[in-house]
């Protein structure tokens, strides 16, 4: 089949697709039509042959050889048409009560045979076998397949006089076991089709909860990259502008370069706030996409530390170790553990504080301090109250995230906050 036949048959598959479906929906809505569709088509193909010759179901009117005539009793047309009803209404009820229809059909069928008759509408015990075995109970099958062998022997005994009782079983029982087998085959389709619905209905369930998730996820990442921001900035600035109203009397160029230094710190904070929104914003276009910048590193942790001198905080910054192969990620998990920390300090001690920050890198792990010697009381510190504050919970956060801690304590007149990362692989050797 070459790949013109395939592409042609895609559609066709999918109209036939869409077909079913739609039989299906009708057969839901309405079950009745199709079982009065069956019992129309057995009257039509295996009743109506039998009422218009008047004869038995194998030969007729002189029809075929002699001793096949008179191996069967002929009926009346009403004793007839009342085996025929017995044998076909019962398949009205062949799918809500399968059991109930195979036993009326059976009943029908063991009388008319014992009569010694012959009905070509006896093929509707083969059907009424196939829907047990497709809609009834799978522990009724054994108990009528007993007794559908018990009705096939006494059929195989009536012909025994015109046909070997042997060939007549092995026709009846193969016909009997082809409709059993191909109800059962239906069966387990159909519940192979209910399981895979429900898997595709579960995976989309699943794929719906991993985008909520991510959202849930990214957001409490930049609700975290804000809070840095904001705080850091807030804090710098609040302290300019203190600073710089106690010396605009007496020194107004020192008010005047506080004013400088705190729109440049609002520049700084609302590019970093529009860096960090955009995430949240729908593109509707390329021209509507945000001016995305990188994120800091600890390449402007010396802007960070200037920025705080300037607010009045003297920091001693030092490095050591192989600080150029950290990654990104860990670099900026690094500055904002820094930023909070300076931050805090800055906001608790106060300007005129001297604080020291390292960053030492010793073979997988990375140790952040930042050490004050401000003159506040521990009580006065974040972490001493029974409520910790946000940045001493996103310090943790990000520090949990390769699989460090934060602790943070009174150090001496000071505070001291210490976090550790570990820079080993996950999975690797340790």
């Amino acid at each position: 089949m070459t790949n013109d036949d395939l592409s042609g048959m895609g559609p066709l598959v999918a109209r036939l697709g869409r077909i079913g479906q739609r039989l299906r929906n009708a057969d839901q809505a309405r079950p009745w039509v199709l079982d009065t569709t069956v019992v129309g088509l057995v009257v039509l193909l295996f009743c109506l042959p039998d009422l218009l010759h008047a004869v038995d179901a194998i030969g007729g009117d002189g029809d075929g050889p002699r001793r096949f005539r008179l191996a069967f009793t002929t009926l009346p047309v009403a004793a007839m048409l009342a085996l025929q009803a017995g044998l076909v209404l019962p398949l009205l009820w062949r799918r809500r009560a399968p059991l109930v229809a195979f036993g009326a059909v059976t009943a029908v069928f063991v009388l008319q045979w014992s009569l010694g008759a012959a009905l070509r509408a006896d093929v509707a015990l083969f059907v009424a076998l196939y829907s047990l075995a497709l809609h009834g109970r799978l522990r009724q099958l054994p108990w009528a397949c007993a007794v559908m062998a018990g009705a096939l022997g006494l059929v195989a005994a009536r012909v025994s006089a015109a046909v070997s009782v042997w060939d007549a079983l092995f026709f009846l029982l193969s016909t009997a076991t082809a409709a059993l087998a191909l109800g059962l085959m239906i069966r387990i389709r159909r519940a192979q089709l209910a399981v895979l619905r429900d898997r595709a209905a579960r995976l989309e369930v699943e794929r719906d909860q991993r985008g909520r998730l991510a959202v849930a996820a990214e957001r409490a990442r930049v609700a975290r990259e804000m809070h840095d921001i904001v705080g850091h900035n807030l804090s710098v600035i609040i302290t300019l502008a203190d600073a710089g109203a106690y010396a605009t009397a007496s020194a107004p160029e020192r008010g005047e370069e506080a004013l400088h230094l705190i729109g440049d710190t609002g520049r700084q904070a609302l590019s970093e706030l529009r860096r960090v929104l955009g995430v949240l914003r729908e593109a509707d276009g390329p021209r509507n996409e945000p001016e995305l910048s990188p994120q800091p590193g600890l390449t402007d942790i010396d802007a960070l530390c200037e920025g705080v001198r300037v607010a009045g905080l003297d920091v001693v910054y030092r490095v050591a170790g192989d600080v150029d192969a950290l990654d990104s990620g860990v670099q900026l998990t690094v500055y904002r553990i820094a930023q909070e920390a300076l931050t805090n300090t800055l906001k608790h001690a106060g300007a005129g504080t001297r604080a020291n920050l390292s960053i030492v890198v010793e073979d997988t792990r990375l140790t952040i301090t930042v050490q004050d010697f401000g003159p506040p009381s521990p009580a006065e510190r974040p972490g001493t109250t029974n409520e910790e504050g946000h940045g001493l919970v996103g310090m943790r956060e990000r520090a949990a995230l390769y699989g460090g801690h934060v602790s943070t304590g009174p150090a001496g007149p000071g505070w001291t906050v210490r976090a550790t990362l570990d820079l080993a692989p996950q999975g690797g050797a340790r």
